[in-house]
């Protein structure tokens, strides 16, 4: 029997596992929509430490925790706004990124959010529609001088 994943708020240490989570997302599994340049200066080994722990307690996310350790993070913000959503690079297709929107939902709800946006890499353009999230524009971000294509995708909550 596997371990069912909890869902739960941000706690401050949590950082450095997250980054873990986001690199490892980055390098393993949007490699395949991404060229090596692409990944590594969207997700080099070495970050500013200060700035990652304070834009991940800003962010405030949920983190998905399965065999006692973190898996995967994702936040909203008060506008609907997603900013980061990552699964370990180890465990996709495991129900994590299911787990997260779900958080994200039920938060959206009670907020009485009436609409959830996000910049989603081409990676997680698939994972998003099927979620009800549409493509409102291609776009392209330069990330350390590197251009990495991405989609704003929208989606408007039913009450």
């Amino acid at each position: 029997m596997t371990d069912p994943i909890r869902v739960r708020r941000f706690r401050e240490g949590d950082e450095p596992a997250l980054f873990e989570i986001f690199h490892s997302a980055v390098h393993q599994i949007a490699r395949r929509d991404y060229t090596p340049r692409q990944i590594e200066a969207w997700a080099p080994r070495t970050l500013d430490e200060n700035a990652w722990r304070e834009h991940i307690r800003v962010l405030q996310p949920f983190v998905a925790v399965r065999y006692g350790r973190p898996v995967g993070y994702a936040d909203l913000q008060r506008n609907g706004y997603i900013d980061h959503f990552f699964v370990c690079g180890d465990h996709p297709r495991q129900g994590i990124g299911h787990a997260l929107m779900a958080a994200i939902e039920t938060q959206a709800r009670h907020w009485q959010l009436g609409e959830l946006s996000a910049d989603v890499s081409l990676t997680a353009e698939a994972f998003f529609s099927r979620y009800g999230f549409q493509v409102v524009e291609r776009q392209s971000r330069t990330v350390r001088g590197v251009a990495l294509a991405n989609a704003r995708m929208h989606r408007v909550l039913r009450s």
